[in-house]
């Protein structure tokens, strides 16, 4: 694996001729940018265990395995309760704590690329759950570690899929030409051979980021192509990370895509495509896409359908802690300014204020 050169003055740091020399390299690569002391197996290991000779035995195979199961939990409890939720800020915590003082340990080949796969979905998952609560640079850290620890696993559809994430964090906040850019870097050589449903969510990524340019027929484009390589891709064909993106998950992105390119009837109509997402597993992007279709609505002239449709956003992301799905909520609370006065539209504002706690309705 090529890896970046050493820091200088590295051998100055205590215990670290502890580590083996090749997975040495990698930790304090991936540790680069303020993150050492973290990264380093006699900081990183968990208080409540003391250093003792198993910390010089190889790696197993169930500790990967727990490692996996552990990175699934947190995927799972960020997408069903926010990235405050405990369950998804545990990311950082595992790969720090837990991920990367294995590499203090003597590692076969193909577990440390599995290893390395493992610290990239942790630090991107981390780096979510930073984005969903506004902590925008701590996000942008996170991702690039997890870029780094991508390429260190040779992983293509790592590679990508960090790159489509870091795209979108650039594409929904106010950078679509960084997105489009980074979209490039997700579709270069590098990822080759990521497999197909890895590069249909990087195209829809791609829409999303023409949406927010406004540029309407290259969010078209992007989004038919999204399409045409979802319905390529064989079942099992894609990583397990990756088992959320169907075509029901492409519907509710093709809403939000239609609600930024003004169009209403087509956002309306791909919701109707969204329905089968199931609120208890998928519930704050459910919450999301309920809010957006709201916001059609009330452009589209229909306020009682607006406040129906917003109630239900409200009813799913009161158990959903993220500032970002409260932000979609707030778009339609600005939306609602004219209608200020009528009952229907101040008691919704009064319920948003207490259930979401938000001081901008």
């Amino acid at each position: 694996m090529n890896r970046p050169n050493r820091p200088n003055g590295i051998n100055r740091i205590p215990h670290l001729n502890r580590v083996p020399h090749l997975n040495r390299r990698i930790l304090l690569s991936a540790a680069s940018g303020g993150t050492l002391a973290a990264a380093l197996p006699h900081h990183g290991r968990h208080p409540e265990r003391p250093p003792g000779p198993s910390d010089r035995h190889r790696v197993r195979r169930e500790e990967i395995e727990a490692l996996h199961r552990a990175a699934a939990a947190v995927r799972h409890g960020d997408s069903r309760y926010g990235g405050g939720s405990a369950q998804a800020q545990a990311a950082g915590h595992l790969l720090d704590q837990w991920a990367l003082p294995l590499f203090g340990r003597p590692l076969p080949p193909t577990r440390e690329h599995e290893l390395c796969a493992i610290c990239a979905e942790l630090a991107r998952l981390a780096g979510w759950a930073a984005l969903d609560t506004g902590r925008h640079a701590a996000a942008r850290r996170h991702f690039d570690r997890a870029l780094y620890w991508a390429r260190a696993a040779e992983d293509p559809d790592a590679i990508t899929y960090v790159l489509a994430t870091m795209a979108l964090h650039a594409a929904l906040y106010s950078r679509p030409a960084t997105a489009l850019d980074m979209i490039q870097g997700a579709l270069g050589p590098a990822t080759h051979h990521a497999s197909t449903l890895a590069l249909a969510f990087t195209r829809l990524i791609e829409a999303r980021a023409h949406a927010r340019a406004s540029d309407g027929r290259s969010a078209g484009i992007a989004l038919a192509s999204a399409e045409r390589l979802l319905d390529a891709a064989r079942p099992g064909g894609g990583p397990e990370w990756l088992d959320f993106f169907t075509h029901p998950r492409l519907a509710a992105d093709a809403a939000e895509i239609h609600r930024d390119l003004g169009n209403s009837r087509a956002c309306l109509a791909w919701h109707a495509q969204a329905e089968a997402m199931a609120p208890n597993a998928f519930t704050r992007s459910v919450g999301m896409r309920l809010a957006v279709v709201a916001t059609a609505h009330l452009k589209a002239g229909d306020l009682e359908q607006s406040l129906a449709v917003g109630h239900r956003s409200v009813d799913i992301l009161r158990q959903v802690d993220s500032r970002r799905a409260r932000d979609y909520v707030l778009r339609l609370v600005h939306g609602l300014t004219p209608h200020r006065g009528l009952r229907a539209v101040d008691t919704f504002l009064a319920r948003v204020r207490h259930e979401l706690n938000s001081s901008g309705a």
